[in-house]
């Protein structure tokens, strides 16, 4: 049998031939040997993630190695990643997801929305994307959301009106359910501190960076209000944009009454899943009051649902995203953590700040952000991205006067919204591209036009209910 070959040694060798080069560079003036070798490191790392000659979490293993053998960190040091708290919130939040899966109780509140509001097409993408919102708390693989829950009802609901990828029936239905859909996921994403990998992440960035620490309520009453705005103006403007041939879907309501109640009434698993659920939220919202940091919370919801055998010990080692997540989660963070301690983060603010001295704070935010929304395009990965330049543009912004507050989460917001804009660019991306119902130009287009509509509403109407909430 003829093994897949996982390396692809013509990029890697170009990834490590950029590392070295770096290396062996001379450090700038004002900064620290050290620093700069976990630079070169860093960089390769992140080129890495773009080129992918191999899966991330194998590249994570090697930056690792490489930092432990050159004597660039301890050991300890390298390894400190791994006992982060915040990545451990993520990796829970992984597992609690399977259980929505698992118990289809994900795909019945679904086809709960749709069988509520799904009579006309507009109505339909609305309910797809309530569904989204209301599992979005508790599912950080924005992915398993799209492709494991979302996907196979849009597939089910377009066939049912003769709508096919590949027949040119696509604009029937198919094509503006899975462009609303996909925006409507990239949204959600942002809603919340747990809705999508990369959240913790930023969060944990801007803690080490500004000292600024985004707790799971205040990242949600933070993005609530341009949140819902854009969940209702999206959807309505690509229906204007793009409208699909069939503006009404009797039968998608039907379709949804026939497959809950081939689903049946709630099986104990569902209750267990909608109990946890609840108490999950309850104390990632009022938990603070108790002493529970949001990941103590997220291991008591674990533990639940091991106990009450809706997941099995079989289901927690099988669960590869979540595994993979914790390798290069970890290497990531420890990276960016002392490429902060040992100076390289400040050095590069001082450096920008030089630039833009003199600029009032608010026009360097608005322009800053700006520049991190649409280098997005060189991305095609949201962590990669957060990795490479969240740090290093909250620092700036930091430096020249911004709220710290208002800059880390407005960055953050924009960490999961640039998504909008290629068919490569997010995990949830090549899933709904894949299905062959929008072209790349299509696709490109409408992205860069929701990509307006979301810097305004996020910069316009989120500055001012920031301002309501005095983060600024």
């Amino acid at each position: 049998m003829k093994h897949k070959q996982e390396v692809k040694f013509i990029p890697l060798l170009i990834i490590v031939l950029i590392g070295a080069i770096i290396w062996f560079i001379p450090s700038p003036e004002g900064l620290e040997v050290q620093a700069w070798h976990l630079f070169a490191v860093f960089v390769a790392t992140i080129i890495g993630l773009i080129l992918k000659p191999l899966p991330m979490g194998s590249i994570a293993i090697l930056s690792l190695t490489i930092i432990i053998v050159t004597n660039t960190l301890e050991l300890e040091e390298a390894l400190s990643g791994f006992q982060n708290s915040t990545i451990w919130l993520i990796v829970i939040a992984f597992f609690i997801s399977r259980g929505f899966i698992k118990t289809g109780l994900g795909t019945r509140v679904a086809y709960i929305f749709v069988r509520l509001f799904g009579k006309k097409t507009l109505g339909l993408s609305y309910s797809l994307i309530a569904s989204d919102l209301i599992l979005s708390p508790a599912m950080p693989s924005n992915t398993a959301r799209a492709g494991g829950i979302l996907l196979p009802i849009i597939r089910s609901l377009s066939e049912t009106y003769g709508s096919r990828s590949g027949d040119g029936t696509e604009r029937k239905i198919g094509a503006f359910l899975m462009t609303a859909s996909f925006q409507g996921n990239m949204i959600t994403s942002a809603m919340f501190l747990t809705a999508m990998a990369a959240n913790p992440l930023a969060a944990k960035l801007a803690e080490d960076i500004s000292g600024t620490a985004i707790s799971w309520v205040g990242w949600a009453t933070a993005a609530i209000v341009p949140g819902l705005i854009s969940l209702i103006v999206v959807p309505f403007l690509i229906y204007k944009i793009y409208p699909p041939e069939i503006k009404e879907t009797p039968s998608a309501t039907e379709e949804a009454k026939k497959k809950l109640d081939a689903m049946g009434p709630l099986k104990r698993d569902e209750w267990y899943m909608i109990g946890i659920f609840i108490l999950l939220l309850v104390l990632w919202i009022f938990g603070s009051n108790f002493h529970l940091d949001a990941t103590v919370t997220a291991f008591i919801g674990l533990s639940l649902l091991l106990l009450t055998q809706v997941l099995t010990w079989n289901d927690i080692k099988q669960e590869q995203g979540a595994w993979d997540t914790l390798i290069w989660f970890s290497v990531l963070v420890m990276m960016a953590m002392f490429l902060n301690s040992t100076g390289l983060i400040p050095w590069f603010s001082d450096k920008v700040q030089g630039f833009i001295g003199g600029t009032s704070w608010m026009l360097a935010l608005v322009i800053l952000v700006i520049v991190y929304f649409y280098s997005h395009y060189f991305f095609a990965s949201n962590t990669a991205h957060v990795s490479a330049m969240y740090g290093a543009f909250l620092s700036v912004l930091v430096a020249a006067g911004a709220p710290p507050m208002v800059s880390a989460l407005i960055l953050a917001f924009f960490s999961n919204l640039f998504g909008c804009l290629t068919n490569y660019g997010s995990g949830p991306a090549p899933v709904f591209f894949g299905a062959g119902y929008v072209t790349q130009e299509k696709w490109w287009g409408i992205g860069f036009v929701i990509s307006i509509v979301h810097i305004v509403i996020w910069l316009g109407i989120g500055g001012l209910w920031w301002k309501v909430l005095g983060l600024w």
